[in-house]
């Protein structure tokens, strides 16, 4: 049997501060110069870099049962699509992260609280588009309010091509996100068992999130892949560089 190339999720700090799953995630990646990424890390992080080239992601998924602690999820306001994009950190010591540009929701009250905690939601309409017998396809549409960037994207899973290969393991396998809050650069580590991933096939895809955000990406994402989704919990945040 071979070696599973999965990277185990490290132990995550208690307590656990929220509980949620995120099924049909759609990811897509392009090549970027170290340089582009590197304006816009937190201080004390670097871009993590795979084959010397820094990677963004355009990432569609559908949060579900998104809860407090280990209770259960909110209604309605804890379950709604997300599309997120995302640059990948890493710091001195090697811990790896996210370092998110914008991520889009419908839900005004969530969008608000996390902007107020330093995550850069956007309020957006949005909609899943789920496959079905005519059409293979899953993707995600958005629409900022005011005339703001949009983007339409689907892919065509093949469920039969497992993506363990170590680029999709770099950008997926991630346990924690890197942010600014108040001065400071925070790390929030989630914990979740390895994603069921499946390379996809681009079907639909016009996008203006990436430009919106600042990046500039020309061309097709040199990686397509899709994964029904995990469970995943977090822990408590920690400031760079005082530890836990």
């Amino acid at each position: 049997m071979g070696t599973d190339p999965w990277p185990a999720a490290p132990e995550l700090p208690r307590p656990v501060i929220m509980d949620q799953r995120w099924t049909d995630a759609v990811f897509l990646h392009w090549r970027i110069p170290q340089t582009a990424a590197a304006a816009f890390m937190p201080e004390g992080v670097a871009p993590d870099v795979f084959d010397g080239s820094a990677w963004v992601g355009l990432i569609g998924f559908r949060m579900q049962g998104a809860g407090l602690g280990r209770g259960p999820g909110v209604p309605y306001f804890g379950s709604f699509n997300e599309i997120n994009v995302r640059l990948y950190s890493r710091e001195p010591d090697g811990t790896k992260g996210v370092v998110f540009l914008s991520l889009d929701a419908s839900r005004l009250a969530v969008v608000l609280a996390a902007r107020a905690a330093g995550i850069p939601y956007v309020w957006s309409r949005d909609r899943f588009r789920g496959a079905n017998p005519a059409d293979p396809s899953t993707g995600y549409s958005v629409r900022r309010f005011g005339g703001g960037a949009r983007s339409d994207f689907a892919v065509a899973p093949q469920f039969d091509a497992d993506a363990t290969d170590p680029l999709s393991i770099h950008l997926t396998a991630r346990f924690g996100l890197h942010t600014r809050f108040r001065g400071k650069t925070l790390y929030v580590p989630n914990t979740h068992s390895p994603w069921p991933l499946f390379r996809a096939r681009l079907t639909a895809l016009e996008d203006q999130l990436i430009a919106a955000a600042g990046i500039t990406v020309s061309g097709p994402p040199e990686s397509v892949l899709f994964s029904p989704g995990v469970r995943t919990q977090f822990g408590r945040p920690r400031v760079l560089g005082r530890g836990t």
